[in-house]
């Protein structure tokens, strides 16, 4: 009986200290990825946004915004997204983007249940034969994020 309570307080002292470093890894582990700066920025605060009427139920909705990828980008991933919104159901969201003015990329994206949307796009490419790195996108960017809301207005 006295070596069974050994092993059981022996295993209670092992699990405490794989729970304790398990801990530590996951504070180091978000810590760490706080720290790697996400280069590829769209500029949320110069959002253009307009509203053309289609019929009396629906209305198009256009924001332009800025994507800014810099140089020495290293993150091989974009995201564009836009939090819950009122949207008409069974339209989806539609992405363009423009190098000055020509489009350089589209995407057609359905919304969530709750009416928000995310695209993830590759910014950098890894070609395994050479194993150099391709930048898809770089520089400036005109994005135009197209979607299909409800009309709040009656007399539109």
């Amino acid at each position: 009986m006295i070596n069974y309570l050994k092993n059981f307080d022996w295993i209670l002292f092992e699990m405490k200290t794989k729970m304790n470093l398990l801990v530590m890894a996951s504070i180091i582990a978000v810590l760490g990825i706080m720290a790697i700066p996400n280069t590829v920025v769209a500029e949320t605060n110069q959002n253009d946004i307009s509203i053309t009427p289609i019929n009396e139920k629906v209305s198009l909705e256009i924001t332009t915004t800025t994507l800014s990828v810099p140089e020495n980008n290293k993150l091989p991933w974009g995201t564009v997204y836009g939090v819950s919104s009122d949207v008409a159901e069974r339209y989806p969201v539609i992405i363009q983007f423009y190098k000055g003015n020509e489009v350089v990329h589209i995407a057609q994206i359905d919304t969530k249940g709750d009416g928000s949307y995310e695209y993830k796009f590759r910014v950098r490419n890894l070609d395994q034969n050479t194993e150099q790195f391709t930048d898809i996108f770089h520089g400036e960017y005109t994005v135009k994020i197209f979607k299909v809301i409800p009309n709040t207005n009656p007399t539109v």
